[in-house]
């Protein structure tokens, strides 16, 4: 079986702030930035004991948000798709293609006007990229990443946020429509590539989708499928994990989800988290893999 998620690249979390609540899980309180550089360092060092290459850049100083490096780029055979971020991430967009090109990768750009949140929306499992839209990301920006990329994609969406009326939000900061699971990576994860008799293994929360991509997932033939209880995926932010294919480091506060990675004999290792989640993001947010 071949390693996934071997190399990935990490910031830091000196300047991690909640100041602009891009997400609904931004919380009021303030952030312990000492602490949020410890759990971020927690993270390095479980990847690396996994047999993770982590490749640690600095952070941009002009962005809250620049710990969360998935959301740079989707990166695929030595070439990168930049992401287009909202306006409070702007900064990170130049700084993620500094840090790409200094790694010697080829930086494309998505066309103009449209919204792509990399990594964070994008998860490719071997031959396929699972896609989420409709928040961070425009579909036709998806559709230019795996076509540079050589992808074949599954093109998904999940529920949005409602208000007490029933209707969708739009975040007040950002002006973009919001979902708990504003990026897939906090409703899909990749646990394992492809195999003989195979196509890889994912593990989702079916109600964090909308009904019809939930009919995606159902119909889907050649994947081993995990499915995440809704209370793990949202409040323990059970699917925003790294996995190797053989080791997983992901929530500790998942203990349904963690059984049934055990069961398959994967091993599990959890950092503790209370202030990166501030801001929406938790272990894969972190990390923006050089070869998924």
């Amino acid at each position: 079986m071949t390693m996934i998620n071997s190399t990935v690249i990490m910031s830091g979390a000196d300047y991690f702030a909640n100041d602009q609540q891009i997400n609904p899980y931004y919380a009021e309180e303030d952030v312990n930035v000492a602490q949020a550089i410890t759990e971020h360092g927690e993270i390095q060092r479980l990847l690396t004991e996994a047999g993770v290459n982590v490749i640690k850049v600095g952070a941009p100083s002009d962005s809250q948000d620049g710990v969360y490096t998935a959301n740079w780029a989707l990166v695929g055979g030595g070439k990168a798709v930049l992401a287009r971020l909202p306006d409070a991430r702007k900064s990170e967009e130049e700084h993620a293609r500094g840090v790409l090109e200094a790694q010697g990768i080829e930086v494309i750009n998505v066309p103009e006007g449209l919204k792509f949140s990399g990594q964070g929306d994008a998860l490719p499992c071997g031959d396929y990229l699972f896609c989420g839209s409709g928040y961070r990301s425009d579909e036709a920006a998806q559709e230019f990443a795996a076509e540079q990329l050589g992808y074949k994609r599954i093109q998904l969406r999940t529920v949005p946020q409602l208000d007490e009326a029933g209707q969708p939000v739009i975040n007040a900061t950002s002006g973009w429509a919001d979902s708990f699971y504003y990026d897939i990576d906090l409703a899909l994860s990749i646990i394992k590539g492809p195999s003989e008799g195979s196509l890889g293994t994912i593990a989702y929360c079916r109600e964090a989708f909308t009904p019809e991509s939930q009919q995606i997932l159902d119909d889907l033939q050649g994947f081993d499928k995990i499915l995440i209880s809704e209370t793990e995926a949202k409040q323990a932010f059970a699917c925003n994990l790294v996995s190797t294919g053989e080791h997983v480091v992901m929530s500790g506060n998942a203990p349904e989800f963690k059984a049934e990675l055990e069961k398959r004999g994967l091993t599990v290792k959890s950092p503790q988290i209370t202030e990166l989640v501030k801001g929406g993001g938790y272990i894969r947010c972190t990390t923006l893999s050089l070869n998924p």
